[in-house]
């Protein structure tokens, strides 16, 4: 019974054999997983990646390559010019694009290759609008670009090649500045069959090009290029280069080497986050002396934390931060792709920083960042702020926002491997309501479906689908069953013989469907990167084709890597064959963006394009918001993985993907209660909210651990649907502008130092700030209020406290650090029932926490929480509220919108605020109302009773 992500490296025959096969190993599956965490051998190092290795064996110093200044052609969106390593003679064409928006694209290819470099597809919205780039002017060894909108230009130097990027007189960036551009042109092997034969079209015309090159390369090349080239000459013979192996699988490579690398430098910068995924701290560490961050989607058996190895996803965006602006660098490549962060102030010392800083000495701070593909082509976007949310707009520009996900997918998921049977969900589902404890949502896992077959159910264990899907609709509740991306090889499988009919699986290097073992046993995976075969399988979602579905039934995609148990590192061979020919070394990082885009389209046609999807998804890349959510995989019943729940989520968020949760208790093991009690208290402050376990653990439904920890989960739960309209309004703002829902301090307080490296609390849009305890036997936590002047409020106690301040909080095991910016408003719905949507029309209450202006403005977006009627039929209200001389006033914030609701406002809390002798209520062609109110002299918290008037209404509450 050994999972790991529902995998686990080397029991390829207990998989093969189902659930019952794996019985023979159970024991020792449950000592391996008491004792042993990841397994390293089974996964790559920098040194065991041959292109990684030799990457790195370049070391910073002069570039070989020099820009032909003589080649440079302007045209209305782009500079086009070619570069040439003097070592090899081979041309590359380098394009600068300046983008709309503060951003600048720069592209590098091959001038001629052998035959087409993969280039990424279907990551980016559209094609990026450009802006007008001009020459400022030039040299004989350089030439200087204007990059269009904004005081940014780019110094181009020829010799050796190298990019700066600055803003009026300051250096932003700068490109290839330590050389190790590296671009491992396509060639074919020497003294193969292929070079013997009579030279291809293609080839003739790259030789053609590398001998008509304008005769200013035909200087002297210097001892410095020899040296390169005699070392580039060795490097096509180095093992790795045209065949790999690792273990017992062996990396065919028809097309040789074809890495591609570039350097980076930030001078003023050393605060790095992104890249993600890593079980790692928010703020990036330096890779000197280990290996670099690795990004290469990979199914990792209980992941090792605070290590720069690859995980499930991958996007490949770092944020550079530091008190005067924010920047970004997009790397589009899907490719394996390793990065290396360096610093010159790495290992100093705060001391040893001061005595420079004292003694008028000491380097400016700089942070190097240095990329690795193993294929492609060179296409980077630099995304050049000046703010964190310049940032965010300008990375959703290109790759979409998060999509606004149906409101019950924001409330609370029940899950495990696995619900038995229907009378299983049953009884889970009454249990809620037994101990008053709301739910929306109840999972599925692999044991539904008949033998592993993906659109299937058991016809012992789940004989009657729909029915149960009915019970759980009549309570307004809904059920998420897996459909994973590995297809059971069996001829009597309708699944399994569409897609092999229809030639949908990916290949291997000879041409023969792409088999692999997952827990069906032999299985096929379907190629997602071919668009008829996504078509295909989003029609397989219609309620027609998926039977036992109802439009209460959504998906969560696991394995979708994808997962091969028998594979290289637990994936697919990188010389499997997709459409087109591509290798699947070439898009491996994009299989699970593709998996949940298909399933996702699937979601909303089968309701004619009105309903809005929910899908998870294990794996993901940059684009992945568009689709649905994510969670951190496999994690453990452990406090530390508690605790890394947190920057896990935050890195996620500031690269768009802001719906991230972590599996609430642990995946692995089993928690204590006080362990358990606290995730649920910190997952409730998370975006993605679900319980998940093991199938070795003991259950864990909320009311297995006594009376007290049932009280103190409930409670954490009710405190998250409270709140659903706070969230569900944050996530309106992600889908509309990028922002991260759950976001660090620092992007709020961008100029705070102090705030930089802190991850173990967050804010929750711009008002609520939190710090979940994440500590065993926890008595206290250190909490930190950033903001000079401003004030924030404890939402449980509703005492101000003056920012900024490091607080020294006591804390029960009841308590959920939570606080409320001065300076805002923040709507509840204070009636909790047993799901989100039974909580529909009930009445909200607004909590407005008043600055040291004794002002405070927010807002709240309602629609009918599942369509795209916001969309398109302008079905939805965004109502504006401010507080401002002693007067609450409420409006449209965007009088676009239209929507029909009983829901009113039931009360106005008011924090900070003094007593009045009266308070009055004003409507449009209504007489002014007296309102009933109370003060509390201790708090200085008023509260306004029945205000009764309808959450769409305009209105003013006066306070005299």
């Amino acid at each position: 019974a050994l999972r790991a992500g529902r995998s686990r490296p080397g029991y390829k025959m207990a998989a093969a054999g189902g659930r019952s096969g794996m019985a023979a190993v159970a024991c020792l599956a449950l000592l391996l997983v008491a004792v042993c965490a990841v397994d390293r051998s089974n996964f790559k190092t920098c040194d065991q990646s041959s292109f990684c290795k030799r990457q790195r064996n370049v070391k910073a110093g002069n570039s070989p390559y020099r820009a032909l200044l003589d080649s440079l052609q302007l045209s209305q969106d782009s500079m086009k010019i070619q570069l040439v390593n003097e070592a090899n003679k081979v041309p590359l064409l380098l394009e600068i694009y300046g983008l709309k928006g503060n951003m600048t694209r720069i592209r590098i290819n091959e001038l001629n290759p052998l035959k087409p470099r993969y280039e990424v597809p279907d990551v980016l919205v559209g094609d990026p609008p450009t802006t007008r780039l001009s020459v400022m002017g030039r040299d004989d060894n350089s030439v200087e670009l204007s990059l269009g909108e904004g005081t940014h230009k780019l110094i181009l130097t020829a010799k050796p090649f190298r990019m700066d990027l600055l803003e009026g007189r300051e250096l932003v960036l700068s490109v290839n500045s330590r050389g190790l551009l590296v671009f491992e042109h396509l060639r074919l092997k020497k003294d193969s069959e292929a070079s013997k034969e009579p030279a291809t079209k293609e080839e003739e015309a790259a030789e053609a090009s590398e001998s008509s090159l304008p005769t200013e390369q035909e200087s002297t090349e210097s001892e410095k290029s020899e040296e390169v080239f005699k070392e580039a000459e060795e490097a096509e013979e180095e093992p790795g280069t045209w065949e790999e192996t690792f273990k017992t699988h062996t990396d065919s490579k028809v097309n040789g080497p074809t890495s591609v690398g570039l350097d980076f430098s930030l001078p003023g910068v050393e605060n790095m986050y992104g890249i993600p995924e890593h079980a790692e701290n928010l703020r990036l560490r330096t890779t000197e002396g280990g290996d670099p961050y690795r990004l290469y989607n990979l199914d990792v058996f209980q992941y090792e934390l605070y290590n720069p190895m690859a995980l499930y996803g991958s996007v490949p965006v770092l944020l550079a931060h530091n008190a005067q602006r924010t920047l970004g660098i997009f790397w589009l490549n899907a490719a394996e792709t390793w990065v290396d962060i360096t610093s010159n102030t790495a290992g100093k010392t705060l001391i040893g920083k001061m005595l420079d800083y004292m003694q008028g000495g000491g380097e400016t701070p700089q942070t190097d960042v240095r990329w690795m593909s193993e294929s492609g082509i060179i296409d980077v976007f630099l995304l050049l702020g000046p703010s964190p949310n310049d940032v965010f707009r300008q990375y959703a520009s290109l790759t979409g926002t998060q999509a606004l996900p149906p409101l019950f997918a924001l409330a609370y998921h029940q899950s495990r491997w696995n619900y038995n049977d229907e009378d299983d969900v049953n009884a889970v589902d009454s249990g809620f309501d037994e101990h008053d404890i709301p739910y929306d949502v109840i999972w599925l896992d692999i044991e539904h479906a008949d033998g592993k077959r993906y659109f299937t159910w058991d016809p012992n264990k789940f004989p009657h689908p729909q029915e149960m899907l009915q019970r759980l609709a009549a309570k307004r509740r809904k059920m998420v069953s897996i459909v994973d991306p590995h297809i059971k090889v069996d001829s009597g499988y309708r699944v399994h013989s569409e897609i092999r009919s229809r030639d949908f699986y990916v290949k291997t290097k000879d041409g023969s469907d792409y088999e692999g073992w997952c827990w069906p046993g032999s299985a096929g995976y379907p190629d997602f990167t071919n668009p008829e075969m996504r078509a295909w399988w989003s029609s397989m979602f219609a309620y027609d084709q998926y039977e036992g579905s109802r439009e209460n039934l959504y998906t969560w995609n696991d394995m979708n890597e994808p997962s091969v148990f028998n594979g290289p590192e637990v994936t697919m061979h990188k010389d499997a064959v997709h459409k087109g020919g591509w290798e699947h070394r070439d898009v491996h990082n994009l299989y699970g963006l593709y998996v949940q885009m298909a399933t996702s389209l699937g979601q909303v046609q089968r309701s004619g394009g009105v309903e809005r999807p929910f899908v998870l998804t294990r794996a993901f890349f940059a684009g992945s918001q568009r689709y649905g959510a994510v969670w951190t995989g496999d994690n453990a019943a452990e406090w530390d993985h508690l605790k890394i729940s947190i920057p896990m989520c935050l890195s996620l968020g500031l690269v768009g993907i802001s719906f991230c949760g972590a599996d609430v208790g642990g995946f692995f093991k089993n928690p204590e209660p006080e362990l358990l009690v606290r995730w649920y208290q910190a997952g409730a402050y998370q975006p993605f909210f679900r319980a998940h376990a093991h199938v070795d653990t003991i259950r864990r439904e909320p009311w297995l651990f006594g009376e007290e920890n049932k009280v103190l989960i409930r409670d954490a739960i009710r405190q998250r649907y409270a709140l659903l309209p706070f969230w569900y309004t944050a996530f309106y703002h992600s889908y509309r502008t990028g922002q991260p829902v759950m976001r660090p301090l620092w992007v709020e307080y961008p100029q705070d130092a102090t705030t930089f490296s802190i991850d173990d609390q967050y804010l929750l849009g711009d008002a609520l700030l939190v710090h979940p305890v994440t500590a065993q036997g926890a008595r206290g936590v250190q909490v930190y209020l950033p903001g000079k002047g401003e004030v924030w409020y404890d939402v449980h106690t509703h005492q101000k406290l003056h920012a900024p301040q490091t607080l020294y909080l006591t804390v029960t095991m009841s308590s959920i650090p939570v606080y409320q910016r001065g300076g805002s408003i923040v709507a509840r719905k204070e009636r909790v029932r047993r799901s989100s949507d039974c909580m529909q029309n009930d009445p909200y209450t607004l909590y407005v926490a008043l600055g040291p202006q004794g002002t405070a403005k927010g807002d709240l977006f309602v629609d009918d929480g599942h369509t795209y009627n916001f969309e398109t039929k302008g079905q939805y209200l965004h109502r504006h509220f401010s507080f401002s001389g002693n007067t609450l006033t409420a409006s449209s914030a965007d009088p676009k919108g239209n929507y029909e609701t009983s829901a009113w406002i039931e009360r106005v809390v008011i924090l900070g605020a003094g007593k009045p002798a009266a308070v009055f209520l004003k409507q449009a062609g209504v007489a002014e109302t007296r309102l009933d109110f109370m003060h509390e002299a201790e708090t200085s918290v008023l509260t306004l009773r029945k205000p009764a008037v309808n959450i769409g209404a305009d209105w003013t509450i006066s306070l005299r």
